[in-house]
C-alpha cells in the first residue's frame, strides 16, 4: 500500500512562515554581527593622519567648522574648544547664532580670547528660508564660509584633535573598505565621496546621569551604533545623522532636494575635464542649503541628494561624535524617539514599518517560532541565549566605538537602561507612528510629505527664501 502525503493550505502557510520568520531572524543577526565587526575592525585604532603634522606652508584643502548655537548645551565649553584644537595647517571656525543677546555668545567669545591664533567668525542672525531653524541658522555661515571644504558640528558634539585630519582624508583620499570606512555606492560615473560623518556616541556627566539621560546613553552607544555603521558598510541607503557632517560647499549648491532630480547625474554629460556638466534649473528652482529649509531631518536629505542627484558616496572616517547629554527625563527620552520615528515614517515608510521587528525582544519571539518547532529547547534556555548573545555584541560595540569596555563603576545602571529601552521600544513605535505633530526646541512642527514639516503656530507665507531677520557679522 502507498501513503501519499496531503499538504493542506494551512500547513502550506505554516512553512512558508517559517522559511520567512527563519531567514528575518538569520538575517539580522547578521546584520548585528557585521555591525559589531566593521566597529572593532575600525573604531579600536585612529591612526594619526600625515596632514596633522603638515607645516603651515603646506598646500592642504581649507576647511571652515560651521557650529550653530542656541542657548546654554551641556559641556559647551569644551565642545566647542574641540574645534579649536585640531591639528590641521588651514582651517578656521565659524560660530553662528540666532539671538544677539544668546547666552552662548559670552562663551564664545572667552573661547576666542584663549585662543587668537586660530581665525575665527561669529555671525549673529539667521535668514529664514524654511521650517527648520538650524538650516536658517546655517544660511550666513555657509555663504561666508572661507572654504569650500564645510565641517558642521552641533553644539553638544565634542571631537578628539586629530578627527578633522582623518576626516579630511575620507573626503578627498578614501581607501574603498579599508581604514577610513567608506560606505561606497557604485554609481555610473563615479564614486566620489560627497560627505563624510561620524557615528555618535553619548556620554552622561555628573548631574546629567537621570534616568532618560542613561536610556539615550544605552540606546546611542549600543543598538543605533550597531546599526549605523551596519547601514553605512552596506550603504544600501542613506543612513546619516547630523551631530557631525562634513561636505564641499560646492556640491550642496547643486542640489535641489526634488525627487524629479534623483539619477540626474546619470544623464549628465561629461566635460573634457572629466566631470559631469552642472545642471541648468529655471529660477525658481531653489537650490543649494535653502533647497533644505522645509525638511527636520535636513542632515539625512542632503546626504541622500548627495547620493541620487550627484551619484557621490558617503564615507565614515575612524572617528566618534561624542554627543554630551544633559539632564533627560525619561519623558524626554521618549518625546525624542517619537520626533525621529515621525520624521521616518514621512520618507521611509517601509523601513520605519518593519522597525519594531529589528530589536531584540521581537526577534526573540520570532526565533522561538522557528526554534519551537523542534520541541526539544525550552523557551528560557532560548532567550537566555539569545539576549545573552544580543547583548554580548552590543558591548563589544560600545567597547569598540568607546575604546574601552563599559566602565564596571557603571556597569549595573547601564545595563537596567539597556533593558528598559529594549521593554520601551515597541510602544514608543506604536504611539510615534500613529501621529504627525513632533516637538523640536519648544516648537511644534507637523511633518508632511517626504519629511517636510510646517510649524504649526505660524503662517507657512511668513517663511520666504531669502528674508533676513538680522545680518550683523563680527569679525
Amino acid at each position: 500500500m502507498v501513503l501519499e502525503a496531503t499538504y493542506t493550505t494551512w500547513d502550506f502557510v505554516r512553512w512558508s512562515t517559517l522559511l520567512l520568520a527563519s531567514g528575518w531572524y538569520g538575517a539580522f543577526w547578521g546584520i548585528s554581527m557585521l555591525g559589531w565587526s566593521v566597529a572593532r575592525a575600525v573604531y579600536t585604532r585612529r591612526p594619526r593622519s600625515p596632514l596633522a603634522s603638515a607645516r603651515p606652508d603646506t598646500p592642504v584643502p581649507g576647511v571652515s567648522i560651521i557650529r550653530p548655537l542656541r542657548g546654554l548645551d551641556p559641556n559647551l565649553y569644551e565642545n566647542l574648544e574641540s574645534s579649536l584644537r585640531q591639528e590641521y595647517p588651514n582651517f578656521e571656525v565659524i560660530f553662528a547664532v540666532q539671538d544677539p543677546d544668546d547666552q552662548a555668545l559670552k562663551v564664545v567669545r572667552d573661547l576666542i580670547a584663549n585662543y587668537p591664533s586660530v581665525p575665527t567668525q561669529i555671525i549673529v542672525g539667521n535668514e529664514v528660508v524654511g521650517s527648520n531653524p538650524k538650516v536658517n541658522n546655517l544660511v550666513r555661515s555657509f555663504q561666508q564660509a572661507r572654504h569650500n571644504i564645510i565641517w558642521i558640528l552641533d553644539s553638544n558634539v565634542c571631537t578628539e584633535s586629530g578627527t578633522l585630519t582623518r576626516s579630511v582624508d575620507a573626503l578627498t583620499r578614501p581607501s574603498p573598505r579599508s581604514g577610513s570606512l567608506p560606505t561606497t555606492v557604485q554609481p555610473t560615473r563615479r564614486s566620489r565621496v560627497g560627505v563624510v560623518h561620524h557615528v555618535p556616541f553619548a556620554m552622561t556627566y555628573g548631574a546629567s546621569q537621570s534616568l532618560g539621560s542613561r536610556i539615550e546613553e544605552a540606546f546611542l552607544n549600543t543598538t543605533h551604533a550597531k546599526m549605523y555603521i551596519a547601514i553605512n558598510y552596506l550603504a544600501i541607503e542613506s543612513c546619516v545623522m547630523g551631530k557631525s557632517n562634513m561636505y564641499r560647499r560646492s556640491d550642496i549648491e547643486r542640489l535641489t532636494a526634488l525627487p524629479s532630480s534623483r539619477g540626474q547625474y546619470k544623464r549628465q554629460r561629461i566635460t573634457d575635464t572629466g566631470e559631469p556638466e552642472p545642471p541648468i534649473y529655471p529660477p525658481e528652482i531653489i537650490t543649494g542649503l535653502p533647497a533644505f529649509g522645509e525638511f527636520l531631518a535636513e542632515d539625512n536629505m542632503i546626504a541622500a541628494s548627495m547620493m541620487h542627484e550627484l551619484g557621490l558616496s558617503h564615507g565614515m572616517s575612524c572617528d566618534v561624535a561624542i554627543n554630551a547629554l544633559g539632564p533627560m527625563s525619561v519623558y524626554d527620552y521618549i518625546e525624542r524617539r517619537v520626533r525621529w520615528i515621525r520624521v521616518r515614517k514621512h520618507m521611509v515608510l517601509t523601513a520605519t514599518l518593519l522597525e519594531p521587528f529589528t530589536e531584540c525582544l521581537a526577534l526573540l519571539f520570532i526565533g522561538w517560532y522557528v526554534i519551537s518547532v523542534s520541541g526539544i529547547v525550552p523557551f528560557w534556555a532560548f532567550a537566555l541565549v539569545h539576549i545573552g548573545g544580543w547583548l554580548a555584541l552590543d558591548l563589544g560595540v560600545y567597547a569598540a566605538v568607546a575604546g574601552h569596555p563599559l566602565p564596571a563603576s557603571k556597569r549595573f545602571a547601564f545595563l537596567f537602561a539597556w533593558l528598559l529601552r529594549e521593554l520601551m521600544a515597541f510602544p514608543i513605535w506604536l504611539y510615534g507612528v500613529l501621529g504627525s505633530d513632533v516637538v523640536w526646541r519648544g516648537q511644534t512642527y507637523t511633518v508632511r510629505r517626504n519629511g517636510k514639516v510646517r510649524r504649526r503656530e505660524q503662517d507657512s507665507a511668513k517663511y520666504l527664501p531669502g528674508r533676513t531677520l538680522l545680518g550683523v557679522v563680527f569679525p
